[in-house]
């Protein structure tokens, strides 16, 4: 039985998976319409079955925003939740199960050092229309900042079409965190790399930057990163195409450049499992994302040869893995008495705002 670092009471923590698992479901049978179960794909397989809903932070936010159920449970992290709060109505409660479930690539982009960057940038370019597009995985008032600056939200699986909404508003871009789907996403449009800056939040002067820099830039991407899918290497790619001739590599667009170029398809999580489920019985796939995805879509495809691309580099999101049975099951029977996830009303407006221009742009 998996424990958590989160603070339940201890008999949750010494309950066996399958009285859990049955606590789970009664809660949600006496809930009925009033409870629905959110669950990313990166959860582990027991929660992802007991889940009303799977699917990445796109299709999840939009299935946010669709809901009219009084609870909440979203089983990701807390970036995703700050968002399915912002996207319902305050009828609505949204709660985490495992509130410790963070992002160490949103905490990269913290909205002290990034309202920093934006006065440097300004001051070289006082004229000069600049979009800001953050990513899904930043916290509630920096996306507040994109809705306050006529800028929007984006995830993996529509980064290029917010990066063709920003165009055309602007003359340049101005995203973060993640620094490798800014740059494949850039590398998409043709925008040659000397007009491709990356800004370093630890260096205070212009991001490591010169004013002409800046002045020729046409994105200036954040230096922030997703640890698990900066696991995965050129080395990895390269090895199983000669282990196994043949096989079709697909990987996240977080992975670095030279991973992704190498590739043979690249998307985001929902698009990863519907690349696995498309292709032909007896297909040898390797995939670049986290492990818990992986194992899962392995399962689920037994006709297939399902294989991690790092081979025995483990790339987990222990974030996501913090969500356990013991989480779930107490969080819905005690629902009552646990303060929801609420994100202050001055963040939501400007937030909101920004992300209902990610749901609005196609993919």
């Amino acid at each position: 039985m998996a424990l958590t670092f989160n603070p339940i009471p201890v008999s949750y923590r010494k309950m066996s998976d399958q009285r859990l698992t049955d606590r789970i479901l009664r809660m949600k049978k006496k809930l009925g319409k009033k409870l629905v179960i959110l669950t990313h794909h990166y959860q582990r397989k027991e929660i992802v079955a007991l889940g009303d809903y799977r699917g990445d932070s796109y299709a999840l936010s939009k299935i946010a925003s669709e809901q009219d159920a009084e609870i909440i449970a979203f089983c990701g992290v807390h970036f995703m939740a700050e968002a399915a709060d912002i996207l319902t109505s305050e009828k609505q409660a949204v709660y985490l199960p495992n509130p410790l479930a963070g992002c160490p690539m949103a905490d990269m982009a913290e909205i002290t050092n990034v309202m920093h960057a934006w006065r440097q940038i300004k001051e070289v370019l006082p004229d000069t229309r600049i979009i800001p597009i953050a990513y899904m995985n930043t916290a509630a008032d920096l996306k507040a900042f994109c809705g306050q600056n006529n800028g929007l939200i984006c995830t993996s699986s529509n980064s290029t079409g917010a990066f063709k909404w920003g165009f055309r508003r602007g003359e340049k871009v101005f995203f973060y965190p993640d620094e490798n789907l800014g740059v494949n996403t850039a590398n998409l449009f043709g925008i040659p790399k000397k007009e491709q800056i990356i800004w370093d939040f630890r260096k205070r002067k212009l991001g490591g930057n010169t004013p002409e820099d800046i002045k020729k830039a046409k994105v200036i991407l954040w230096k922030g990163y997703c640890h698990v899918h900066t696991t995965f290497t050129a080395k990895h790619v390269k090895d199983m195409r000669k282990s196994y001739p043949g096989i079709k590599i697909v990987v996240h667009p977080e992975c670095p450049e030279e991973v992704y170029d190498l590739a043979d398809a690249q998307g985001s999580t929902a698009f990863i499992v519907k690349y696995v489920s498309e292709q032909k019985p007896g297909s040898t796939i390797a995939i670049g994302t986290e492990v818990n995805l992986v194992d899962r879509l392995a399962h689920e495809n037994p006709d297939k040869k399902i294989l991690e691309l790092s081979g025995q580099t483990c790339a987990m999101c222990v974030n996501m893995y913090r969500t356990t049975l013991n989480d779930l099951a107490w969080c819905l029977e005690n629902y009552q008495d646990i303060e929801p996830l609420r994100v202050r009303d001055e963040i939501k407006s400007d937030a909101r705002i920004a992300l209902a221009r990610m749901l609005e742009i196609k993919k």
